[in-house]
């Protein structure tokens, strides 16, 4: 929409939630010495975005643990298996229980 201002009521689901990722990794990276945020927990919202963007949110992502951040993810969006070396996937076994695998 090449710079048009926009309020926050006409985004989309992926403008969304991107708008709520930039907001998260800003606060992570303004936490000081008295207050440091060193986990970072995004359930879902992923689905939403286009492979060129879930890219870039990933990419975001890799740079906040590449500076010491534990960053926990919870989706079921194929491609990000494929960059996330550890993952707890919870699997339903019927009856109420689930099965926790750790890899």
């Amino acid at each position: 929409m090449g710079g048009e201002i926009r309020s926050v009521n006409s985004l989309s689901g992926g403008e969304s939630f991107l708008v709520s990722l930039a907001l998260a990794l800003g606060l992570a990276s303004l936490s000081s010495n008295r207050v440091r945020v060193e986990s970072l927990f995004i359930d879902e919202g992923f689905g939403s975005l286009d492979s060129d963007t879930l890219g870039v949110a990933m990419d975001a992502l890799d740079a906040l643990q590449s500076m010491g951040r534990k960053v926990g993810v919870i989706s079921h969006v194929h491609e990000m298996t494929e960059r996330i070396a550890a993952k707890i996937l919870v699997r339903p076994s019927g009856g109420g229980s689930s099965t926790v695998m750790v890899n």
